[in-house]
């Protein structure tokens, strides 16, 4: 069986200072993943490497099936890792239309069920600058869905969302991962792990743990 996710001892160091520290972790069954750990820990470094984003020192990184590097993006792959990167002035739609024609693969239906599916279908022609955060959130969780992946990477999804925004995230998570989506899940909410995640790694110090139970991860 093809590993979805194969990285064979990665490291990142940055001046002498250990980012990732061999870090080996292989995950060939579709479900929810946590990665759990305090700020600082590791977690958003290893999303943006996994992603194509930043190079390792050293290591190797396997996604689906193909070798990742720097500036190459994994197909059938979405991630959220920042909501801050969408044009200011443009709608959400406009976004989404902008980052689709690199492809030029997603329909402007596909978009716009994109938006409906995160509950920006009312605010779909408004310019961005005038969304709140958790509105930006949304917009984010949008745009990494709309390929429709096979792997789904999200740092933090629920950064700014009122209780209603969470639970309607939490509820789509659920969705992709019955779909046979696998997702890689950073989080700092016991609830969002608990709830969600099949297996749960814990990071420290660059340090990626072996599988956790729920109940023997600490929430800092």
């Amino acid at each position: 069986m093809e590993n979805i996710i194969e990285i064979n001892d990665l490291c990142k160091v940055v001046k002498n200072n250990v980012l990732l520290d061999h870090i080996n972790l292989k995950i060939n069954i579709p479900g929810v993943y946590g990665i759990v750990g305090r700020n600082g820990s590791g977690k958003s470094l290893l999303f943006k490497t996994i992603s194509g984003l930043i190079t390792p020192t050293k290591g190797s990184i396997s996604v689906l099936g193909t070798q990742v590097s720097k500036g190459e993006f994994p197909q059938q792959f979405g991630a959220l890792l920042d909501s801050g990167g969408f044009l200011p002035n443009y709608s959400a739609f406009d976004n989404l239309k902008l980052l689709a024609s690199v492809k030029n693969q997603i329909s402007d239906d596909d978009i716009k069920a994109c938006l409906n599916f995160v509950g920006l279908d009312s605010k779909k022609t408004s310019p961005v600058k005038t969304y709140s955060l958790g509105m930006k959130q949304r917009l984010g969780i949008a745009q990494a869905i709309m390929e429709k992946p096979k792997l789904l990477i999200l740092d933090e999804p629920m950064n700014g969302l009122d209780a209603s925004g969470v639970k309607d995230i939490q509820k789509m998570i659920l969705e992709y991962k019955n779909l046979g989506v696998t997702i890689l899940l950073a989080s700092h909410n016991e609830s969002d792990i608990n709830l969600l995640c099949d297996e749960v790694y814990e990071m420290d110090n660059g340090k990626l743990s072996s599988q956790k139970t729920n109940e023997s991860v600490k929430f800092v």
